[in-house]
């Protein structure tokens, strides 16, 4: 009787886990749209080098990801080439970080990681490009 409610237990618990993996790992592959207000800049030391208030919009499907930053004239898209996803609450708790080559309008390609955090419940998306000395952060006013 006690083995089989141990087991029991067990199997509950196991249940349990599968089910948060698939869902956490469910929003992985969901497109979201990410919505910011501000555009900060950092040089290579991390110090804040320009601020800019525009809105910049940011897509991620499960394969591509489009980066609209201020306005149509400097919209990015790429297929996505990697991505780690530990959401511990999607959007909320955990971290994604997807990498891309992208291309804008004038043709040049960019190799992009784009570190999406959420902490507190607050999301921030934080932009590195081969080549850019520094990065560059949005916090998400929106997210859906």
């Amino acid at each position: 009787m006690k083995t089989r409610k141990i087991l029991k237990t067990a199997l509950v618990a196991l249940f349990l886990v599968i089910t948060g993996t698939t869902i956490t790992y469910a929003q992985c592959d969901k497109t979201v749209t990410l919505t910011s207000s501000k555009t900060t800049h950092f040089d290579e030391n991390g110090n804040i080098s320009k601020t800019k208030d525009e809105t910049a919009v940011i897509t991620i499907s499960s394969t591509d990801i489009t980066i609209v930053p201020g306005d149509e004239d400097h919209k990015m898209t790429g297929k996505i080439t990697s991505k780690t996803c530990d959401w511990k609450v999607p959007y909320k708790e955990g971290k994604m970080v997807v990498k891309s080559i992208v291309s804008g309008d004038g043709g040049d390609d960019k190799d992009i990681t784009v570190t999406i955090e959420g902490k507190d419940g607050k999301v921030t998306l934080t932009f590195e490009a081969v080549g850019l000395n520094g990065k560059i952060q949005v916090v998400a006013d929106k997210f859906e």
